[in-house]
């Protein structure tokens, strides 16, 4: 399969408690583990990244189906709420809930933008069948 892009990062210190930065150096963060889960804080985590990366992709998703479906969305905006929870067997699992906000639609054409945006974008891809995602929409 040919990609599109490919983007490429690395982390390096102790784990959840390091750096982060991409290749081209447009990136760079520091990690640490958040209060909630015992840590410092103080630094991002590879939940709030993966909240911010899933609230975009979706966010572009959402935009491209809109386009597609002649429908004029305006003012709309994705937060991503990303969870962390253990498992019973041991080791974590991550669950997602997505809220989409936007006008210039009715209820029932922004529900559907966004089941249509769940079922195109990559991040909704990768994690369907693996954990929980739940997705909403509000008009305002």
């Amino acid at each position: 399969m040919s990609a599109l892009y490919t983007a490429v990062a690395t982390a390096t210190g102790d784990g959840r408690n390091g750096e982060a930065r991409t290749s081209d150096g447009l990136l760079e963060v520091d990690l640490a583990v958040p209060t909630e889960m015992g840590g410092a804080g103080g630094a991002t985590n590879p939940e709030q990244l993966f909240a911010v990366g899933y609230a975009a992709c979706f966010h572009s998703a959402l935009k491209m189906v809109a386009r597609q479906a002649k429908a004029q969305i305006s003012d709309s905006a994705v937060t991503s709420e990303v969870s962390i929870h253990p498992k019973e067997e041991g080791g974590f699992q991550l669950s997602v809930a997505l809220h989409v906000e936007m006008s210039g639609v009715d209820q029932a054409m922004a529900d559907k933008l966004v089941q249509e945006a769940h079922q195109v974008c990559p991040y909704s891809n990768a994690t369907r069948g693996n954990i929980e995602v739940e997705v909403d929409a509000v008009v305002g």
